[in-house]
C-alpha cells in the first residue's frame, strides 16, 4: 500500500470529520456528543471499541498474526472560549476547539480507516486512544486507570499536536526531539492568614496583602537565583484574591499558580523551596501560611528509539527537509507525558499554521485555526509508524 496516497484519499473525510467536531466542542469529561461521534465512525468501519474515563473511546484493530500492541493517541476536549473565527463551521455553543483537538481526533479516525483496511498484514494490534480531559482535567491518568494500556498490553505509544507550538516548524512540517519536548507542570495553592484591623490602626493587625506581596516577589527568586540558568524553569502566580474594603487591613489572602520544569530534580527543589519561603516569610511577619502543592503533569519525554522511528517514517512521507529537530523544549505541558511514563514512545508536532492564509493565531486564542490542507500528513505518519513497528 502507498501510505501517502491512502492518506490523501481520506483527506476530505478527515476535513469533514474535523469540521463536524469543531461545531460541537465540549469540555473536560463531558464529551457525550464528541464521544458518540467517534463511536459512530468506528462502528461504520467495523472497528470494535470500549469506553474509559467516562467518555473516552478505545478502538482496537487486530492484526492478522500475533505481535506487539502499538497505541496512537488523540485528545478530544475543547476549551471554554467563545469562538471568533467566523468560519462557516464555527462552534455552535459557548465552547471552542481552540487547541486543535478536533483535528487530532479526525486524523486518528483517518488513521483508523487506513490501518483497518490492511489489518490482515499487521503483526500485532493497534489501539486507538481517543482521550477526554486533556486541558487540565487529568484525562490520561483516568484513561490509564481504566486500563487503556492493558488487554492487550500496550508496548509503545505515539501522539502528535497540531498548531504553532514551535514557531520554527512550518506548515506541513513536523518537529521532534529526543528527551523532554514539553515541560512538567505543578500547581500550588497558598493561603495567608493574618489579622484584620482598621486601616488607620495597622499596628493592631497583620496585613495579609503586604505579606503576600513580599512572598510572591520572593518566589520569583527561586527561578532567577536558585535554579541553574542553563536549565529551564518558570513560576507563575496567576490568581490572587483578598480584601473587601479600601480602609481595612485584610486578614486573609489566597493566591494560586504553577511552576514548570524539565526535570524531576528541579520540580522537587522548587516545591520544597516554595513551601519553605511561604511559611518562613509569613511567620516572620506574624502570619500563618498554608501551602498545598497540587498535582500536575510530568515532562513529556521522547524515547530516542521512537524519535528515530518517527523521523524515519516522516522522511518517507514528507522528506528530510520537512523534519525540524527541536532545539529547545517548550514550557507548555501535555498529559501525553503520563502515557510516556508507562511505555516508550514519542510525541511530535505537526505545523498547521499558515501566514499566507491568515492562520497565525496561537493556541487557546478565540481565532485559532489550522490549515486543513496538511491534515493528511497526520494519518500518513501515524499509519506509517504503526506499519513499520508492527512489520
Amino acid at each position: 500500500m502507498d501510505i501517502t496516497e491512502a492518506a490523501k484519499s481520506v483527506q476530505q473525510e478527515v476535513i469533514r470529520w474535523r469540521q463536524d467536531l469543531h461545531r460541537i466542542p465540549e469540555i473536560g469529561f463531558d464529551l457525550e456528543h464528541t464521544s458518540g461521534y467517534v463511536q459512530t465512525r468506528l462502528a461504520e468501519m467495523n472497528i470494535p471499541y470500549t469506553s474509559a474515563a467516562k467518555t473516552g473511546v478505545i478502538g482496537l484493530i487486530e492484526g492478522g498474526s500475533p505481535g506487539p500492541t502499538f497505541a496512537l493517541r488523540a485528545d478530544m476536549d475543547a476549551l471554554p472560549i467563545k469562538e471568533e473565527t467566523g468560519l462557516p463551521f464555527a462552534s455552535e455553543n459557548e465552547n471552542m476547539h481552540a487547541c486543535g483537538h478536533d483535528a487530532h481526533t479526525a486524523m486518528l479516525l483517518g488513521t483508523a480507516k487506513i490501518l483497518n483496511a490492511i489489518s490482515e498484514n499487521l503483526k500485532g494490534s493497534v489501539k486507538l486512544l481517543f482521550q477526554p480531559g486533556e486541558e487540565g482535567h487529568g484525562g490520561a491518568e483516568k484513561m490509564i486507570a481504566d486500563g487503556c494500556l492493558e488487554n492487550p498490553h500496550v508496548d509503545a505509544v505515539v501522539g502528535l499536536h497540531v498548531g504553532q507550538i514551535f514557531p520554527e516548524v512550518g506548515t506541513g512540517q513536523i518537529g521532534i526531539c529526543e528527551g523532554p519536548i514539553l515541560a512538567a507542570s505543578t500547581a500550588f495553592d497558598v493561603e495567608i492568614e493574618g489579622k484584620s484591623t482598621h486601616g488607620a490602626l495597622p499596628h493592631l493587625g497583620v496585613d495579609a496583602i503586604t505579606i503576600s506581596a513580599e512572598i510572591i516577589s520572593s518566589l520569583q527568586k527561586i527561578v532567577s537565583r536558585e535554579i541553574d540558568p542553563l536549565g529551564a524553569a518558570v513560576l507563575t502566580v496567576g490568581k490572587i484574591r483578598g480584601g473587601e474594603a479600601i480602609n481595612i487591613v485584610t486578614p486573609r489572602v489566597v493566591f494560586k499558580g504553577d511552576f514548570r520544569t524539565l526535570s524531576e530534580k528541579d520540580r522537587s527543589y522548587i516545591a520544597g523551596r516554595l513551601e519553605e519561603i511561604c511559611t518562613s516569610l509569613a511567620r516572620a511577619h506574624r502570619a500563618e501560611a498554608k501551602v498545598k502543592i497540587l498535582g500536575g503533569y510530568p515532562p513529556t519525554v521522547n524515547d530516542p528509539v521512537f524519535v528515530e522511528k518517527v523521523t524515519g517514517a516522516a522522511e518517507a512521507i514528507i522528506g528530510l527537509d520537512n523534519i525540524i529537530k527541536i532545539q529547545k523544549p517548550n514550557m507548555g505541558t501535555e498529559d501525553m507525558s503520563l502515557y510516556l511514563e508507562k511505555v516508550p514512545g514519542a510525541f511530535f508536532v505537526l505545523g498547521t499554521g499558515n501566514p499566507e492564509k491568515g492562520i497565525t493565531y496561537p493556541h487557546h486564542n478565540s481565532k485559532f485555526d489550522v490549515d486543513e490542507d496538511v491534515l493528511w500528513i497526520g494519518p500518513a505518519l501515524f499509519a506509517k509508524i504503526a506499519i513499520d513497528y508492527l512489520g
